[in-house]
């Protein structure tokens, strides 16, 4: 049985807080700090790396898995307390490179696994936030499950999304990324399916299934990321019908309509004109209790990350890391709400007392004193295994004006535009939902005709 065959790699502790196991074909990296839900420090990442590399180039090795030990938690972040810890330290005004350090080797892994030759499949079973997302979302297999709960909360703690956030973040479909990084919201639940449909995850796989899938990927002889892709989708679950995302429909569509501005204050007027004035009522206290730096800072990473390749990004969320270690709500951020559980004092404490040119001369266009050096070159705009994926907002909408080629006519019916991509996914399960859901919010009949238009200006009521 393959259960047999479960070894310890040679020199790992029982104890570490990363264990290494091999399984016929598969690498086994097993988060193992479940008493603090698997928060990641230095040291998990000085065990990881190394390996991750010898693994990448070992002809044995046909896929990588990670996954995590305890029943709450994939992993709840970076250790930021010990971070801030280090920093305050260093009273004498330069930046720490004992704090720096931890960021630094964070982004190199980071980077490492969304360039990996080897493929690379996440388990992101319960608690998934901050540095736990930057270990799985840039990895070509991402498993949800119901136990998944996402989140990129930096903002809360006067910090900003970092760990290749800038990427993935403003790649989301419409301004699905914009608002989780302002507001720090929490997918869960029932709305763990909306982590599959919004890109967050690739798969969404029941967690009773995980150790099934596990032997499976094991025992394959091939690490072509195709067959990887195939075994997976034996195991993945049907969406679930009816159901009603807390983020869908209407919600959806203020969200894009609110959510599309360049400045903040831009974000917060659109909010006060929406219909739905108590869901947007509750979105603007939520983001005025956060810091005002980490707000304009947060936004204008994702504008610019937008247009810049992935080591360009992690490039500039270090820049930032040193900017705010220096001067920023960081520390004082971490320390009033998860050392002295009390209200963070902001500096400045309100928006009008930052400037949009403040933030770009500060933390933009000043240079940074450290370089990030990456572990290798090598850079994409988009993710190049994005096909394993349900289609995105952007990709339907060229199918549907008549962009892709290999769609033929322009004016598609609803049902041609589905088949399209029921072919292209190889029937994968939740294209149909997905293709769905975004034509029925985003386009309407040509007059007189079966066909459909894409409706992009939406104007707010």
């Amino acid at each position: 049985m393959s259960s047999l065959n479960l070894q310890t790699v040679s020199g790992d502790p029982p104890q570490a807080d990363v264990l290494h196991k091999r399984k016929f074909g598969s690498r086994v990296f097993i988060l193992n700090r479940p008493n603090v839900l698997n928060a990641l420090d230095l040291s998990m990442i000085r065990n990881m790396t190394p390996q991750l590399q010898a693994w990448n180039e070992s002809d044995l090795c046909k896929v990588i898995i990670l996954k995590a030990n305890g029943k709450k938690a994939f992993c709840a972040g970076g250790d930021v307390k010990r971070v801030v810890e280090l920093a305050n330290r260093e009273k004498n005004g330069e930046v720490g490179v004992r704090p720096l350090q931890f960021f630094e080797e964070e982004f190199q892994l980071n980077h490492l696994i969304a360039t990996l030759d080897k493929p690379f499949v996440a388990f992101m079973d319960g608690i998934t936030m901050g540095g736990g997302v930057g270990l799985s979302v840039h990895a070509p297999f991402r498993i949800a499950t119901e136990n998944t709960i996402f989140a990129m909360p930096e903002v809360n703690i006067g910090y900003f999304p970092d760990v290749g956030g800038s990427f993935f973040l403003s790649r989301m479909d419409g301004e699905i990324g914009t608002y989780l990084a302002l507001t720090g919201s929490r997918l869960r639940g029932v709305d763990v399916l909306y982590v599959f449909l919004s890109g967050i995850a690739t798969h969404y796989v029941p967690s009773q299934r995980l150790s099934h899938l596990e032997d499976r990927l094991s025992e394959l002889e091939s690490d072509d990321h195709e067959v990887i892709n195939a075994a997976i989708e034996d195991f993945v679950s049907e969406p679930q019908q009816n159901h009603v995302y807390s983020l869908g429909g209407d919600i959806r569509k203020a969200i894009d309509r609110c959510f599309k501005g360049n400045t903040f204050e831009s974000i917060i007027d659109a909010l006060t004109k929406e219909e739905n004035d108590k869901w947007s009522k509750e979105v603007i206290n939520t983001m005025l209790k956060m810091s005002p730096t980490s707000l304009k800072v947060t936004l204008r990473e994702l504008r610019k990350g937008k247009q810049l390749v992935i080591t360009d990004c992690f490039k500039m969320e270090y820049k930032l890391v040193q900017k705010f270690l220096e001067k920023s709500d960081f520390i004082e951020g971490v320390t009033a709400l998860l050392v002295d559980k009390r209200e963070p004092k902001w500096n400045p404490s309100k928006l009008d007392d930052i400037s949009d040119d403040e933030i770009e001369k500060f933390y933009f266009e000043v240079s940074e004193k450290h370089l990030l050096n990456l572990l290798n070159i090598r850079s994409f705009e988009n993710y190049p295994y994005s096909r394993f994926a349900l289609p995105t907002e952007e990709e339907i909408q060229k199918v549907v004006t008549g962009e892709t080629p290999d769609a033929g006519s322009v004016s598609m019916t609803q049902q041609e535009v589905v088949d399209f991509f029921l072919k292209d996914r190889k029937a994968k399960i939740g294209v149909r939902e997905k293709v769905l859901e975004v034509l029925n919010r985003k386009t309407t009949q040509i007059d007189g005709q079966e066909g459909l238009k894409w409706v992009n200006d939406i104007k707010i009521k």
